[in-house]
C-alpha cells in the first residue's frame, strides 16, 4: 500500500521526486472516485490534494495512518482543519507559489472586462462590425479597489499601480503600521465597493465571509465597476450578481471560483446569456510556470516532514 496518495494533478518532475523516496500513488482523477481514494489511504502517511479532494469525515476517518496534508494551493477550506489538528496531522499549503499566476489573471481579466471588446470574435467572424458598441475604457487613471490584502493582493497592487491605477484596499485584520498599506490607500468596505471600478476579492471563505458581496454590496458600487472573484465560491452571493449584470447594475464580472464545484449545468443556468461575464474553472491559480512551483514546494514540504518523523 502506498505512503504517499496523490488525488488530483501535479507536476510529474514532483511526482517523481516523492517516487524516488517513498511508494507514491498518483491518480489524479482519484478524487472522482472517493470510495476507492479512502480504501488507498488505509496505510498513506501523506495525502497531496488541491481544492476538491474533501479532507474530512469518512475520509480521514479511513486514513488512521496519516501525519500530513499537502496542499497544491493555498486555499484550506476543503480540509477539516480542526480535525486534523485534533489528530496532530500536519497541513502544508504551497504558500506564495502561485500568487503571480493570480495576480495576472487579476489584471489580465480586468482590462479585458474594461476595454470590452474581446468577446466579439464569433460577431465579427460572421461578417457584423459591433464597433460603437464594442467601445470600452482604458484602465489607467481608474481606482483598484481590493478585498482583502494578503501577498496575492499585493501583487496585483504592484500591477496595478505599473499601469497607472490608483490602488485601494480594505483588510481588517491587516495591522495599520503595516508596511503593505504602502501600496494601497486604506478604505473601510462600503467606501472601496463604491470608490472603486475594478473590484478584485482575495478573501477565504469563512461564516462571516459567505455572500459577503450580497445584493446590497452589489448596489453600493458603480454601474460602470466591474467585479472580479478568484478567491473562493461562496463569498459572491452568484444570484444576485446575475441579477446585477442583467439589470445593468454593474457592468461586467469575472468568476473563477463558484459555491458549486464543478459549476453544474443546472447551477450555470443563472449564468445563461450574460455577454459580461467571464467564467473559468478555478484555474486563476494554475500555469503550466506556476504548477511546477506549488507541486516543487509542497513535495519538498511532505518529504521534509515525513523524512523527519521517521
Amino acid at each position: 500500500m502506498p505512503e504517499i496518495v496523490i488525488s488530483e494533478f501535479m507536476d510529474e518532475d514532483a511526482v517523481e521526486t516523492l517516487r524516488a523516496r517513498y511508494e507514491t500513488l498518483y491518480d489524479p482523477d482519484l478524487v472522482d472516485r472517493p470510495q476507492e481514494l479512502a480504501e488507498k489511504l488505509q496505510d498513506a502517511r501523506a495525502l497531496i490534494v488541491r481544492n476538491r479532494t474533501q479532507v474530512r469525515g469518512d475520509l480521514l476517518g479511513a486514513a488512521q495512518k496519516l501525519e500530513c496534508v499537502g496542499r497544491l494551493g493555498v486555499g484550506l477550506d476543503n480540509i477539516d482543519l480542526e480535525a486534523c489538528k485534533g489528530r496532530d496531522i500536519a497541513v502544508y499549503p504551497a504558500t506564495g507559489a502561485n500568487d503571480l499566476a493570480v495576480a495576472e489573471y487579476v489584471i489580465t481579466t480586468a482590462l479585458m472586462l474594461m476595454r470590452e471588446a474581446y468577446l466579439s470574435t464569433s460577431e465579427v467572424s460572421d461578417g457584423k462590425w459591433p464597433r460603437s458598441r464594442l467601445i470600452g475604457r482604458e484602465i489607467s487613471g481608474k481606482v483598484m479597489g481590493l478585498v482583502g490584502f494578503g501577498a496575492i493582493a499585493r501583487e496585483v497592487a504592484r500591477r496595478a499601480d505599473a499601469l497607472g491605477m490608483k490602488v485601494i484596499a480594505f483588510d481588517p485584520f491587516l495591522d495599520e503600521g503595516d508596511a503593505a498599506w504602502k501600496l494601497a490607500q486604506k478604505r473601510d468596505l462600503p467606501q472601496l465597493l463604491g470608490e472603486a471600478d475594478v473590484i478584485s476579492l482575495h478573501t477565504p471563505l469563512t461564516p462571516k465571509t459567505r455572500h459577503m458581496i450580497d445584493a446590497k454590496a452589489l448596489a453600493g458600487m458603480k454601474n460602470e465597476a466591474v467585479l472580479i472573484n478568484a478567491a473562493r465560491g461562496g463569498v459572491v452571493d452568484e444570484q444576485a450578481l446575475a441579477d446585477a449584470l442583467r439589470n445593468g447594475q454593474l457592468a461586467g464580472a469575472a468568476l473563477d471560483v463558484f459555491e458549486e464545484e464543478p459549476l453544474s449545468a443546472t447551477s450555470g443556468q443563472k449564468f445563461a446569456d450574460l455577454e459580461n461575464l467571464v467564467l473559468t474553472p478555478h484555474i486563476a491559480g494554475v500555469t503550466a510556470e506556476s504548477n511546477v512551483r506549488v507541486s516543487a514546494l509542497t513535495a519538498k514540504k511532505v518529504l521534509e516532514h515525513l523524512g523527519g518523523s521517521q
